[in-house]
């Protein structure tokens, strides 16, 4: 029923761990995860919470008591699976994902902190860094410019690098090594500052590599160039996640999520600003907002705040209503002393 439903179109990509701490426990199956659960996945290897459930056997329960300093999300687009050593499971309805939602949970839990978060995506120029990445990462290259000019340094991977049939004059081909060369980069940043991977707030890295599927539309998924770019990539992956996973101690959770292609519906594709700012206004039936998983905390909070304000105001009035002006107030007791004296 499985290899039906992938042949079907169901199953659209493979989610692996490439190391993990023995306090997050991942169970060898081929159980299908849903593909917009991955971030929930990561959710809970760190120790947060999620909205709903996640009915998935291939993610244990663990040591709750020790969490990973560290989360590694790669995404690579244009491969439906990748050989890479790990655990892998195949993905169910592979849409777009986003870890923003663990990266908020982050700022919320360890906001004192400054926690170390970074999401790039080097191929679309999109960088989100806060924290701590801010002053680490400052002279990572992000822009296509600077990607190209960083290949051709002295202490660029092209140095050490086999290229076999991949080619420096070509632009696909230079847009593919400068996504590994961003790896190494972010493996070489961190090194230099070991202090960050040592403190007690947790880090999060989110990267999406699409050079691969650049190079399967330029030379076929057929061609000798497609097929080592894989291996230089698997290869590149395997030394980022071991280089990660020992410069946290041993502490850190690598993942990468191979899709050939998101199932994201028709509509999103062509769907513009003012589409969508149109959208939200339409409430035909006049429904409320769901609520998120912190309504019931701050229900509770601003609840017994004001049963405890109510009876204070109870005990004040009544103990002002039964008060003996003459006894029990200095005011009365000093105007009486000084009549007295006149």
């Amino acid at each position: 029923m499985l290899a039906a439903a992938c042949v079907a179109g169901v199953c659209g990509g493979e989610f692996s761990i490439l190391r993990s701490p023995q306090s997050v426990v991942f169970r060898d199956g081929n159980w299908p995860i849903p593909g917009e659960r991955i971030p929930d996945v990561a959710a809970l290897t760190m120790g947060f919470s999620v909205q709903e459930d996640l009915p998935w056997p291939g993610l244990g329960v663990g040591d709750l008591f020790h969490r990973p300093q560290a989360t590694v999300l790669v995404t690579v687009k244009g491969v439906d699976k990748l050989p890479v050593k790990g655990f892998s499971y195949p993905i169910e309805n592979a849409v777009p994902f986003s870890l923003d939602n663990v990266a908020n949970a982050i700022h919320t839990l360890f906001s004192e902190e400054t926690p170390v978060v970074l999401q790039l995506a080097p191929s679309e120029e999109r960088v989100y860094m806060v924290g701590k990445a801010n002053a680490v990462f400052e002279d990572l290259s992000v822009t296509l410019r600077q990607l190209r000019n960083r290949l051709f340094q002295d202490s660029s991977i092209l140095s050490s690098l086999p290229l076999n049939s991949l080619s420096r004059n070509n632009e696909v081909d230079l847009l593919f090594l400068s996504e590994l060369q961003v790896l190494h980069d972010i493996a070489s940043l961190l090194s230099r500052h070991k202090h960050l991977a040592k403190d007690h707030s947790p880090d999060l890295y989110s990267l999406e590599l699409s050079g691969l599927e650049e190079v399967g539309k330029r030379y076929g998924e057929d061609s000798q160039q497609f097929k080592d770019a894989s291996q230089i990539l698997v290869d590149s992956l395997q030394k980022f996640a071991d280089e990660m996973f020992n410069l946290y101690g041993g502490n850190a959770v690598v993942e990468v999520v191979a899709v050939k292609e998101f199932n994201s519906p028709l509509s999103r594709k062509t769907r513009s600003i003012l589409q969508a700012s149109q959208s939200q206004k339409e409430n035909p039936y006049n429904l409320a907002y769901p609520y998120n998983y912190d309504y019931s905390v701050i229900f509770n909070i601003i609840l017994w705040m004001m049963i405890g304000l109510a009876l204070a105001v109870i005990v004040i009035s009544y103990n002002l209503w039964n008060m003996d002006p003459g006894y029990d107030s200095i005011i009365y007791r000093m105007t009486n002393q000084k009549i007295r004296m006149d």
